[in-house]
Parts: C-alpha cells; structure tokens; sequence
C-alpha cells in the first residue's frame, strides 16, 4: 500500500466536483447508470490496486482520462470491469455498472495484455482523473481541454513527488503533453487504441528492456 498517494487522492481526486461535462466517479453515481454505493466501491478498487504494492515501482504511465468503459465505471486507470472481476486478473475488485455482464474496454484489454506480466513495477494514472464526456451523453467521451488538464498539474507533480520514478511515460500525446508541462522529461509511446495496439506493445518492450523490468 502506498497511504501518501492515497492521501492524495482523498485531498484531490475524491471530492471533485462533477460537471454536465466531467463526471467524478469516486465521487458521484447516476440513477441509471450505476449501481447503489457505486463511488464506494470504485474507490475500494482504487484502494485494490494501490495495496498491490510494498514499495514504489520504478516506471510512471500517465494516459488522458477514463474512458466509459474502463475507469469510469472500475476506478482503476485503464481498467475494465471484466479484468477486476477476473480471478486471474492480479487486481481483485468489484463492478459497479448496472450492466448483466461486467463491461470490458478495448484500451484496457491490450494495455493489460502487454504490462501485466511485470505488474507491479509500473504505476498508471491519468492526466484528468475524471471522465470528461459531451453535455447530455454520459457515455460519451471527448478530448480534455488543456486548462481542464492543467487544473490537475499540481497534483500530478505530487504524485510524482512521491512516487519518485526512475522513468516516466505519456502513452498517447496527451499524457506525454501533461508530463512535459510539469517538467518530468517523459518517453512517448503510442496510445494503444485506434490502431495503435502493435506500436504501444514495441514502445513498452523497448522500456521494459531497458529497465529490466522483467526481473
């Protein structure tokens, strides 16, 4: 467990407010959309996956923000329902879309494919902890505005503060924008979805092997 990032997130990211445009989903639930005690069980996922590690990792991933159909409804970045519902899965969690079957995530799906097998030396996080999404759909999801980023470049660098990686990484530009910004010199690998999936795997081998994450 790493208790100074989950201060964080309970000063930070647990009482933000959502918007017609930005939904906080360790904060906020809709009637028909979620499950009772929804924000509750995303933010014990969250917990699930911080208490997977003793000590820091060595590599920071930042992406954009949570999609509909990942972190949105799992509070786990770049995460799926299915893959916290999944005994194999190494974080355990629970689902919290009123959906019959727990909602799997394209993104989620390769990201986990490529990086599960030297979890937990990595972290992931996004640039804009909340699912920024169109006025009156949702389950939409749209491109952050840079101010709406940069709202959150504080506690970026706080978590960075205490994480203290050796490497960090923008998968996609966004994230590589948002780690630029704050001065954290990051490495660039392509954002897995919309055809992206081939050149993210080479991106992440290529650090993975340069770190000797397989260790």
């Amino acid at each position: 467990m790493l208790p100074a990032v989950w201060d964080l997130f309970e000063t930070h990211v647990f009482p933000a407010s959502s918007t017609e445009e930005r939904f906080n989903p360790y904060r906020n639930r809709r009637d028909d959309l979620d499950v009772p005690d929804a924000p509750t069980h995303r933010r014990d996922n969250l917990r699930a996956y911080l208490s997977c590690f003793d000590t820091a990792p060595p590599l920071f991933l930042l992406l954009e923000a949570p999609g509909p159909w990942g972190c949105r409804f799992s509070g786990v970045p770049v995460t799926s329902e299915s893959q916290l519902t999944d005994p194999d899965f190494p974080i355990g969690g629970t689902a919290t879309s009123q959906k019959d079957v727990p909602i799997t995530e394209y993104s989620a799906s390769i990201f986990w494919r490529v990086l599960q097998p030297v979890f937990p030396h990595f972290f992931v996080w996004n640039s804009l902890p909340l699912h920024p999404h169109d006025p009156d759909d949702p389950l939409s999801i749209r491109t952050p505005r840079r101010s709406e980023v940069r709202d959150w470049h504080e506690p970026l660098r706080a978590l960075l503060d205490v994480l203290a990686p050796e490497r960090t990484v923008g998968v996609g530009r966004k994230g590589e924008r948002a780690l630029d910004e704050i001065g954290a010199e990051p490495t660039y690998v392509r954002h897995p979805s919309q055809g992206g999936a081939n050149k993210f795997e080479a991106g992440i081998e290529d650090i993975v092997d340069e770190m000797d994450l397989s260790r």
